[in-house]
């Protein structure tokens, strides 16, 4: 067996002097605690079974992230910090799930880039009353923009499902009702061609990945 490097040993002397053991039984005291006075919030246990992240450490996380980001608007830095984790960060991973073979991951970075336009659309109309009447905006559109693109939260597909997809459904069927389509997301170059079997009112992938989901039978990788 061979014996420890110096920076091993270094760290096993870190680790095992008594007042690191000391501050690490003080630190697993207060987050045990912190836990338990979670544990009485029901919406909070939901969030830790659906996103298999520990209430304290989704709550300490979030408070960290708050703090840093308020530093950052202190100097000015909160809105390009905004625009590299909401722009840069998934036009990266973007580019990862088109090289990939899967297509699940293909289809979450799709539905966000739609509700993360949307969203900037609404906000470049209305961005001089929203910096007025809301202090530290980017701040919260950061953390927004972070729920929103994280798989295990899978906030994009959330807000598509039951605010996108029911608004861009009603006016495509007003615009379709002369046509007796039934299903406003239904392929127009299928009933062009005369073609009506069950499919083109079947559910569309995105509504059985979703059903799927909910059953708790999806996946989906970062």
């Amino acid at each position: 067996m061979a014996a420890p490097t110096q920076s091993q040993q270094i760290k096993q002397n870190f680790l095992n002097h008594p007042y690191t053991q000391q501050a690490s039984r003080f630190a697993t005291g207060q987050v045990n605690a912190l836990d338990a006075e979670l544990n009485r919030y029901p919406l909070l246990r939901n969030i830790e079974q659906q996103t298999k992240v520990p209430k304290a450490y989704g709550v300490l996380a979030l408070a960290a992230s708050a703090v840093v980001l308020i530093f950052f608007n202190m100097f000015g830095l909160a809105q390009p910090v905004s625009n590299l984790i909401g722009w840069a960060l998934p036009a990266y991973l973007s580019v990862q799930a088109i090289e990939s073979p899967q297509s699940n991951d293909d289809k979450q970075w799709l539905t966000y880039w739609v509700v993360f336009g949307s969203l900037n659309l609404a906000e470049s109309l209305g961005v001089r009353a929203i910096l007025y009447w809301v202090p530290m905006y980017f701040v919260f559109k950061t953390l927004f923009t972070i729920w929103l693109m994280l798989p295990a939260t899978r906030g994009a597909e959330t807000l598509y499902y039951h605010v996108l997809r029911p608004v861009i459904g009603n006016v495509k069927q007003k615009s379709q009702s002369t046509t007796g389509q039934t299903n406003p997301f239904a392929k127009d170059s299928a009933a062009a061609s005369g073609f009506n079997p069950a499919g083109t009112t079947a559910p569309s992938s995105f509504e059985r990945e979703w059903a799927s989901h909910l059953a708790g039978t999806t996946g989906y990788r970062y």
